[in-house]
């Protein structure tokens, strides 16, 4: 089947995803929060095991003007449910509302359960009661401004969770926020790449990750998979696939630094989880002691953000040491993530630029510090 396809994702993210979804071959159209395209059953399959930023891939079922719940109740029903659930297919309702008429999302989830009911019953001549014993589909109901969307999640669980973390440490940030982030700066495999206070792991995990092009999806399941038009057989050439298109003969200069030991021992672990153990070289040591003679590299730091008063002082101290230890790298670039808007007065030096990034609802920057590989130097 062809369908109309919907990636969503964290704000300010959103040409990261159309570029990872351009660069596997489609075409693309840019909304807030989400990025549009078509595919079929394969594409449903492939985005899912390749995208790295996004947090999930929905088919878009239908779209249509919603004003009462008769008209709703009609537009869901018309739906050829049958082409997308089996007779004994579980599908949970979710549903949201935002400046409609029908404002009630219970009533609104309901409704529109009511009308896919019906129109299966009718379609599998069954009078009796479904049983929900079967495949699991979650379908999902969004109005907005009176326009309903009809939506069904390919995912699952979304995309972030890359099947490696074994535990997270704390608050770390999430996979695909970390790989926004690498996306945002111009790391290539062959540079040099620092994360100073790696705590899980993520950011240097997804740096290997991306370095060896290993699908961040292959280690996971998908709400897919349970499709009726989805095969196994269908789901085991993909991954095959995927697995045929990881890089081996690399060697990276991957660095991963915390200055607490039992950090490093988790994300060891992790790395270990997600097959590049090999691929970081871990250190326990303070950010103020970093020193290397390595040339043109990249550093991404998600430092303490000192939310709580009493945490903001020890945060800014931080970030002077950060300032002090990371300046003399006129060849490196530095990416620095924090809530603090303050930062640079205590990094001691103003940013190239700041973007403004989303870390779940937290407003934060990503403070950009560029700086002037000598490639040319190094060849010679």
């Amino acid at each position: 089947m062809a369908y109309q396809l919907m990636a969503t994702m964290a704000a300010g993210f959103e040409a990261i995803v159309a570029k990872e979804l351009q660069a596997l071959g489609y075409q693309t159209r840019t909304d807030n929060g989400r990025v549009y395209f078509s595919g079929d059953e394969a594409d449903i399959i492939k985005t899912n095991l390749w995208l790295r930023t996004a947090d999930r891939v929905m088919i878009i079922v239908k779209t249509f003007k919603a004003m009462d719940f008769t008209e709703l109740f009609d537009q869901v029903n018309a739906i050829p449910w049958e082409t997308y659930l089996t007779m004994d297919a579980q599908f949970p309702v979710t549903g949201r509302a935002v400046a409609s008429k029908l404002h009630s999302v219970p009533d609104v989830q309901a409704i529109t359960k009511k009308a896919i009911v019906q129109r299966l019953q009718d379609a599998y001549h069954r009078r009796t009661r479904l049983p929900e014993t079967g495949a699991l589909t979650k379908i999902d109901v969004r109005l907005r401004k009176n326009q309903a969307e009809i939506l069904i999640d390919t995912t699952g669980d979304s995309l972030f969770k890359r099947g490696y973390r074994l535990d997270h440490g704390g608050a770390p940030l999430k996979e695909n926020f970390a790989a926004g982030l690498l996306a945002l700066t111009p790391w290539r495999a062959n540079d040099p790449f620092l994360d100073p206070m790696t705590g899980s792991g993520t950011i240097a995990i997804e740096a290997a990750l991306k370095a060896r092009n290993i699908a961040p999806g292959l280690k996971r399941h998908f709400a897919f998979e349970q499709f009726a038009t989805i095969t196994p057989q269908m789901v085991t050439d993909a991954r095959a696939a995927a697995q045929a298109e990881i890089k081996t003969d690399l060697t990276l200069q991957i660095f991963a630094n915390d200055i607490d030991e039992t950090m490093i021992a988790l994300a060891k672990v992790n790395a270990d989880q997600a097959g590049v153990l090999h691929d970081i070289t871990f250190k326990q040591v303070a950010v103020k002691d970093f020193q290397t003679d390595l040339r043109n590299g990249i550093i991404i730091a998600n430092p303490p953000y000192g939310k709580r008063l009493n945490d903001q002082k020890k945060a800014r101290e931080i970030y002077a040491e950060m300032g002090q230890a990371f300046r003399p790298l006129t060849t490196w670039s530095k990416y620095i993530l924090t809530s603090d808007l303050e930062f640079q007065n205590f990094y001691g030096q103003h940013a190239t630029k700041r973007r403004k990034l989303y870390n779940g609802y937290l407003r934060t920057d990503l403070f950009q510090y560029w700086g002037r590989p000598d490639y040319k130097k190094v060849a010679k």
